[in-house]
């Protein structure tokens, strides 16, 4: 038996989904609620084993977050979900376990249901294409920061010093150090970077969020 929970501020599609669903031999439903409020008392008290979280009602992204981050042993499923990248992807962050597209049917939502309570996800070709798009997106992420460690903090100031539009004269004296020396480090960090322009290096160190940040502080200006 597969106990579930409502989360749905509209009190006639709460109700009519709780007696549909309800009639389905190995479906249970435990309890309702209207709001996030309300369904994370009654979800610590009656502990069922998924919940389902309509995504039309207000603050439907922050209900999911609450009950996975609170009830991290129940599984949580968002029901009317669009395609659209941007809440495929939220929903996903947020910790979902599976969803309900807004066109699907009674009979979609038990197969999920069903798919959930075993651990497995259904997920269309298009949602699957932009979790796949997103995991992609985070691999470069890593591999940017995973160049950036590998720079020396001087090799950091001077990409800062790149992207702040300095020649190679304007970067030795702000430092205060030989102009031959700022080319061996250029040479080095582009070597490191595996880029061939200099603007390419800001452009990658950018992407790494470091210096976007603010994370290395400004660069000291020597007399």
């Amino acid at each position: 038996m597969i106990h579930v929970f409502i989360v749905d501020d509209t009190r006639l599609y709460r109700e009519g989904l709780a007696h549909s669903l309800g009639r389905h031999g190995e479906i249970a439903i435990v309890g309702t609620a209207a709001n996030r409020e309300e369904s994370l008392d009654r979800i610590r008290e009656l502990q069922p084993d998924l919940v389902l979280v309509q995504m039309a009602m207000p603050e439907s992204l922050a209900t999911l977050r609450t009950i996975v981050d609170t009830s991290p042993s129940v599984r949580v499923v968002a029901i009317g979900v669009t395609e659209s990248e941007r809440e495929v992807i939220a929903c996903a962050e947020a910790g979902i376990s599976g969803y309900l597209l807004r066109d699907g049917s009674l009979h979609d939502l038990v197969a999920t249901i069903q798919s959930v309570a075993r651990g497995e996800t259904l997920c269309s070709p298009r949602i699957a294409a932009t979790l796949l798009r997103r995991l992609a997106a985070l691999a470069t992420e890593r591999q940017s920061w995973k160049m950036q460690a590998h720079l020396t903090p001087r090799e950091l100031e001077i990409v800062q010093c790149i992207d702040l539009g300095l020649s190679n004269k304007e970067i030795a004296q702000r430092l205060s150090i030989e102009v031959r020396t700022v080319k061996n480090h250029v040479h080095n960090i582009l070597e490191k970077l595996q880029v061939h322009r200099r603007g390419e290096a800001a452009a990658r160190m950018r992407e790494g969020r470091l210096i976007r940040n603010g994370e290395l502080g400004p660069v000291p200006v020597r007399d």
